[in-house]
């Protein structure tokens, strides 16, 4: 559960001396990330992949000591080799508490190996050495409170209180099941001591991985919104905020583009604007499309070039059947060849987000070079409505079919919501990709 639990972690907040804030206010916010309950369900569905890697990856340091025993003087023994044989897990739970989410695992059947030594110490330092193989049979609950917290603005994870409950701890020695003495005699003391060790290690493996997504989580974010010199900060703005149903991250959302400064203090997001409907809620500010279309404008990133067979295809469309005149008149001679059409972007794109959807007005020149005619030149302003529909959103391929069809665009408030219902296969990808 907890590598694909800090998927949802990952993408929010923060509390830790590490990190300072403002008063609580919504004005910086240029993005934020809502993950609701029956995500984390969905999450919780990875629950015996994450554990297993846990006790698989974790490392299990040799456990040597003495015992004084009567009759016998002082036993030295040590156990090495110690590995998972076998694992395997019963149940899994998740909750939203305040600050804090809870995850209960139940009935994980654990089954360790490796090697036990022991030799008696004589009078003289006489020390007889015996090599036995045995294996650990266990039964274990594992509880984790999984905070958020904050280092140098990113998201950081805190699984520091995590307790593992021992329902049954066996030791075979040589594969025998029966109790003998030797198995008497170390059964309670090595028990004790291995009891300390597996909790130690199992937890700080699991402290290692939350780690480890948290960061790969948010290394995919910055790389996802990022193309050549066009970056965003999505350092927190805020503290982080879990509900009994949801939990919920701001992000600055400010642009990185060479030297341009950018700043955000007027944003209009309200946790009102989200709702817990759906698994997975993406709000993104007027300010931070606007300081996008900005970055493509200085980058030279809004200039489209058409040759002659796209240009062929695209008059010879059907819509612009009732403009075959003009189209003929341009090109006398019915040949495309040596055609060019260059379209720019004449100054940067102004955004603005409306219920009935967004609108995006802008200034283009065009060019068309025409082997028969010379060259046309005029330049338009444009006005171009998009309605609420994200058919090509880069993560559709992540997201099932079902009735819900794409994800929802939900424009206002001077902001832009993405609502996603199905998050599953979303949750596979992260997953493979982390494994």
């Amino acid at each position: 559960m907890l590598r694909t639990l800090v998927v949802l972690a990952a993408a929010l907040g923060s509390t830790s001396l590490a990190c300072t804030f403002e008063p609580p206010s919504f004005k910086n916010t240029g993005l934020a990330i809502r993950i609701t309950k029956p995500a984390a369900l969905v999450f919780n569905q990875q629950t015996t992949r994450v554990i297993q890697a846990a006790f698989r990856h974790a490392t299990y340091p040799n456990i040597t000591g003495e015992k004084s025993m009567k009759y016998l003087g002082r036993v030295a023994y040590g156990l090495t080799n110690i590995h998972i044989d076998d694992l395997s897990i019963e149940n899994s739970e998740v909750d939203f508490k305040e600050e804090a989410i809870k995850i209960e695992i139940q009935n994980v059947s654990a089954s360790f190996k490796g090697t036990l030594s022991y030799g008696f110490v004589g009078a003289w330092w006489l020390k007889l050495i015996h090599l036995i193989d045995f294996e650990i049979e266990s039964s274990i609950d594992l509880r984790i409170n999984t905070k958020l917290t904050c280092k140098k603005e990113r998201v950081a994870v805190v699984t520091s209180d995590c307790s593992l409950t021992f329902h049954k701890l066996i030791l075979h020695l040589q594969r025998d099941k029966d109790p003998g003495w030797l198995k008497q005699l170390f059964t309670n003391f090595i028990s004790f001591t291995l009891k300390l060790v597996l909790k130690s290690q199992v937890c700080k493996e699991i402290n290692f991985i939350s780690q480890l997504l948290a960061k790969s989580f948010q290394d995919i974010g910055e790389n996802f919104l990022q193309v050549g010199d066009i970056g965003m900060d999505i350092s927190l703005a805020s503290f982080p905020v879990i509900k009994a149903n949801y939990t919920e991250t701001r992000h600055k959302g400010l642009l990185l583009y060479k030297n341009y400064s950018d700043s955000l203090h007027d944003s209009e997001f309200a946790p009102s604007l989200l709702s817990e409907s759906r698994m997975l809620y993406f709000w993104f500010s007027e300010h931070v499309l606007s300081s996008l279309a900005l970055a493509a404008f200085l980058d030279d990133r809004l200039v489209l070039t058409i040759t002659g067979k796209e240009l062929k295809e695209m008059f010879e469309n059907e819509e612009l059947e009732s403009d075959q005149e003009i189209v003929q008149e341009i090109f006398q001679d019915g040949s495309y060849n040596g055609s060019l059409a260059k379209v720019w972007s004449l100054s940067p794109s102004q955004i603005i987000l409306q219920p009935k959807g967004t609108v995006v007005k802008s200034s283009v020149a065009v060019e068309l070079s025409v082997s028969s005619r010379g060259v046309i030149y005029f330049e338009k302003g444009l006005s171009a409505p998009e309605p609420p529909s994200c058919g090509d959103l880069p993560w559709n391929n992540a997201i099932e079919e079902d009735n819900s069809g794409y994800p929802d665009l939900i424009a206002g408030g001077k902001g832009l919501t993405v609502q996603v219902q199905e998050v599953q296969e979303c949750i596979e990808w992260i997953l493979y990709q982390l494994e």
